[in-house]
């Protein structure tokens, strides 16, 4: 076992497995191997900060805009969440935001004593990457769509004004992204993973499901969008490719890709 040897002058002929030691530390000189981007940006610890800064413009716009100010309009995942809590007899905003803390807290607390690994150029890495999903998916879906059903009228636009249109789009990449990807694609993935032959049938399956649960939605309740075949395609397309984001990259990258790609749209950045 190397003892005091630096990392160059290593010789694989020196290693001894029968005095091998994983826990014992490095020895002095060696230079740990740091994680990958990717490995580091799909950790749930790291998505937790993700969404911290969409929750903060969330609550920051909504508050200051006229049409979101009062509580008047916010993003239909969130009072989907608000409802789920209400059911157990707790409700609102503060204490939704304890609920984020507390998930906060659990998922340091299992992964303490392992390092996070981030650094300054994963961040803004993470947002062009994020940037990059949204254009793409976009133009890959709209061009499916396009060629299938030549009368595509779109998605209908939001009308509450800039200001409170990009509010609900941040609002929807997070809340949207939570309820569906993590709490509803997540736990048929785990599902399915108990009763499938493999893991990439549970992946493929909860992908599929889960677009189409996310797309259904949006025509449910008084104040959900009339039925048209354009819409649910493009929807289930767009939440498939959200899905497929989030079982390999994340929860935090499907956010903010999400949340980019709402704002590209109602700035008419994009489409």
């Amino acid at each position: 076992m190397l003892v005091g040897t630096e990392m160059n002058d290593y010789n694989p002929a020196d290693f001894d497995p029968a005095t091998y030691n994983p826990a014992a530390p490095a020895p002095p000189g060696a230079v740990a191997k740091r994680s990958s981007y990717f490995t580091v940006t799909s950790s749930v610890r790291f998505s937790f900060l993700a969404a911290l800064p969409l929750l903060l413009l969330y609550e920051v716009i909504m508050l200051v805009s006229p049409s979101g100010s009062g509580g008047q309009v916010r993003v239909g995942s969130e009072v989907w969440i608000k409802q789920l809590l209400s059911l157990i007899g707790y409700s609102g905003t503060i204490v939704l935001g304890f609920v984020v803390l507390a998930i906060g807290a659990f998922v340091f607390y299992r992964s303490r004593g392992t390092p996070l690994e981030l650094r300054s150029v994963h961040v803004p890495l993470f947002l062009a990457e994020s940037t990059l999903y949204a254009v793409v998916v976009a133009l890959l879906v709209s061009t499916v769509i396009g060629l299938a059903m030549m009368n595509l009228s779109g998605l209908p636009a939001q009308q509450y004004g800039l200001l409170t249109d990009i509010g609900l789009s941040i609002g929807a990449g997070l809340y949207e992204e939570l309820l569906f990807r993590v709490v509803l694609v997540g736990a048929l993935f785990w599902s399915l993973s108990k009763i499938t032959k493999t893991k990439r049938s549970a992946y493929i399956y909860a992908a599929v499901f889960g677009a189409l649960a996310f797309s259904a939605v949006h025509y449910i309740g008084s104040l959900g969008d009339a039925f048209t075949m354009s819409s649910f395609s493009f929807r289930f397309l767009f939440g498939l490719a959200l899905n497929v984001i989030f079982l390999l990259r994340g929860f935090g990258v499907a956010a903010w890709t999400h949340a980019i790609y709402d704002i590209l749209i109602v700035t008419s950045l994009l489409g």
